[in-house]
């Protein structure tokens, strides 16, 4: 039974930072990646970032060189640590994850791609 569950999400000020962690379950980690999306209400949901069983990453060019997705595998957590925030950042943010995910298969941008199973989401704003 996968699982992912997510916490961190709160309200900070525009400029400062803030860290969102997913703890997963029932993952093997041989081929998996692991993302974050957001969600404002009436938007569609929009991947920031993803990271995948060899640690490459990719991000969304929004966020890029502001937003940090890592992960630990013995932990099985993948953190998002989101510094010099905007007001535009704040959204409903879910970890997703999915197995057998090859990257190369997307090209660029592949964080888009990388979805599965979901967290419950966690609200973040910035004001």
């Amino acid at each position: 039974h996968v699982q992912l569950v997510e916490s961190g999400g709160g309200s900070v000020s525009a400029g400062g930072s803030l860290t969102l962690s997913c703890v997963s379950s029932g993952y093997t980690y041989k081929s998996a990646c692991m993302s974050w999306f957001r969600q404002v209400p009436g938007k569609e949901r929009e991947g920031v970032a993803a990271i995948d069983s060899s640690g490459r990453t990719s991000y969304a060019d929004s966020v890029k060189d502001r937003f940090r997705i890592s992960k630990d595998n013995a932990k099985a957590t993948v953190t998002l640590q989101m510094s010099s925030m905007k007001v535009e950042d704040t959204a409903m943010y879910y970890c997703a994850a999915a197995e057998n995910f090859t990257p190369t298969v997307w090209g660029a941008g592949w964080h888009r791609h990388c979805f599965g199973d979901w967290s419950q989401g966690t609200q973040v704003t910035v004001s």
